[in-house]
C-alpha cells in the first residue's frame, strides 16, 4: 500500500448515519425526542437526575398533510415550539420542587406563551427592520437597494440578538447543556457507543440545530422580500406576516437537507449555521453529558441503532472505546 493511500485512509472522516432524534436544552437538563415520545432529564439540586418520559401530542399527528414538503416545516415548527415550552416549564418544576411530583404544564398557558413568543420574534425580526429601513432610506429611490438594506438590518438585528443572549450569565449553563445535547447526537450518528468519554470527545456543533434553522429563516426572508416588493407600508407589513409560514417551510426543507446528507452543497448550506453555533453552544462538563445520555436512553435504543446501521455490537460489561 502506497504512502499516499495510507494518508487518505487516515484522514477520511467516519460516515454519519441519520438517527431521527432531536432535542433541546432546558433548565439544568435536556429534552430528547424520538418519534412519538420525548424525555426530559434534569439534574436536581441534590445532584440526582430526574427523568420523565411522555408521549408527544403533536399538532395534526397522523395527518397526511403534515408530512407534505414545505407544509411539514410549519407543522414541525409549531410542534417544536409547544414541546419546547412544555419541557422548559417541566424542567423548572423538576429542578425547583425537590422531592415533589412536578406539575404537568397547562396546555392553555403553554399555547398562550408560544403565541406571545412567536409574536415577539416576528415583530423583532420581520416588522422592526421595515420601520428602521423606512427611517434611514427616506431619500433613496432605488427599490433594490432599499430591499438589500432591509435585509442587512434584519440579519444585523438577529446577530446582535444572538450575541447579546450568549453574553448573559444565566444563559451560559443552558448553552452548555445545548452543547451536551449536540454531542450525544453526534456521538450516536458517528457510530460511537454512548458513553461519557465518547460524548465529551464529540463535536458540539450539529447541522439540524434550531440556531441554524433561525439563520435559514432570516436569510430566506431576505431573498423572498427582495423579489416580492410593494410600496404601501401597510401592505408591506401584511405581506411579511403572511409569508412567515412560507419562509419557515422553505427554511425547514433546507435544514432537513443539510442535516441528512454530507456533501459540498450541504456543507455550504450548513456552514454559517455551524459557525453561529459557536455562540449558542458551549463545552459541557461530564455531569451534563450524563444528563444528556439519560435523556437519550429514555427514548432511543442506541445499541440497536449502532448494531443495525454500523454493525457494531456493544458489551455493557466493558467500557467502549
Amino acid at each position: 500500500m502506497s504512502e499516499k493511500t495510507k494518508k487518505k485512509r487516515k484522514i477520511r472522516k467516519p460516515r454519519r448515519c441519520y438517527s431521527g432524534i432531536g432535542g433541546q436544552a432546558v433548565l439544568e437538563g435536556i429534552m430528547m425526542k424520538n418519534k412519538d415520545q420525548y424525555a426530559v432529564a434534569v439534574r436536581r439540586s441534590d445532584g440526582s437526575i430526574a427523568v420523565d418520559v411522555e408521549s408527544c401530542e403533536d399538532f395534526l399527528a397522523g395527518n397526511k398533510i403534515a408530512g407534505l414538503p414545505f407544509i411539514r416545516g410549519v407543522i414541525n415548527f409549531v410542534n417544536s415550539l409547544r414541546l419546547g415550552l412544555k419541557s422548559l416549564n417541566f424542567s423548572a418544576d423538576m429542578y425547583a420542587d425537590e422531592g415533589e411530583e412536578p406539575a404537568k404544564s397547562d396546555n392553555v398557558t403553554t399555547t398562550l406563551t408560544g403565541i406571545i413568543a412567536v409574536a415577539l420574534a416576528v415583530g423583532l425580526f420581520m416588522i422592526l427592520p421595515v420601520y428602521i429601513t423606512k427611517w434611514i432610506t427616506s431619500d433613496i429611490r432605488n427599490e433594490s437597494l432599499i430591499a438589500i438594506i432591509e435585509g442587512v438590518i434584519r440579519l444585523g438585528i438577529f446577530l446582535i440578538y444572538v450575541v447579546a443572549i450568549s453574553a448573559m450569565k444565566d444563559i451560559r449553563r443552558v448553552y452548555m447543556y445545548h452543547g451536551a445535547e449536540h454531542k450525544c447526537i453526534n456521538c450516536i450518528e458517528r457510530g460511537k457507543p454512548l458513553t461519557v468519554k465518547n460524548v465529551m470527545r464529540s463535536s458540539r456543533m450539529h447541522k439540524r440545530c434550531g440556531t441554524s434553522f433561525m439563520l435559514f429563516v432570516v436569510v430566506v426572508s431576505i431573498i423572498v422580500f427582495f423579489f416580492i416588493r410593494v410600496d404601501n407600508m401597510a401592505l408591506k407589513i401584511v405581506l411579511r406576516l403572511a409569508l412567515v409560514p412560507v419562509i419557515a417551510g422553505i427554511s425547514y426543507e433546507l435544514l432537513r437537507l443539510a442535516g441528512r446528507y454530507d456533501n459540498v452543497i450541504t456543507l455550504i448550506l450548513s456552514g454559517p449555521g455551524l459557525l453561529l453555533q459557536r455562540l449558542t453552544t458551549r463545552e459541557p462538563d461530564e455531569e451534563m453529558a450524563e444528563v444528556a445520555i439519560r435523556a437519550v436512553e429514555a427514548v432511543f435504543d442506541w445499541r440497536r441503532f449502532l448494531s443495525e446501521e454500523f454493525g457494531r455490537e456493544t458489551d455493557d460489561s466493558q467500557e467502549p472505546a
